[in-house]
């Protein structure tokens, strides 16, 4: 998919997946160029979310949630992905 394209997908698919009371995605691609793995023409991203569903969760657990509800995207657009899960009392 197109890059500009690629920060509203990732935004759909965790707002279906999570439910996030709160979302930030920053596209840093930029910050990577000439890097390896930017050449295959994905990504790098860093996301905040704050969403109930972390809840009782461990740290890896949470960013499998987040791998999970990305799906293909982090096979197909997404190369490095930078993950901030929190519960909205962690987020305070």
């Amino acid at each position: 998919m197109p890059r500009e394209q690629r920060v509203g997908a990732i935004r759909a698919a965790l707002a279906v997946a999570l439910a996030p009371l709160s979302l930030e995605i920053e596209d840093e691609s930029h910050r990577h160029a000439g890097h390896a793995g930017a050449a295959d023409g994905r990504g790098h991203f860093r996301v905040d979310v704050v969403s109930d569903a972390f809840a009782g969760l461990g740290p890896i657990a949470r960013h499998r949630a987040v791998y999970a509800a990305l799906g293909d995207l982090m096979t197909t657009d997404i190369h490095a992905l930078s993950i901030r899960a929190r519960t909205p009392a962690e987020a305070g």
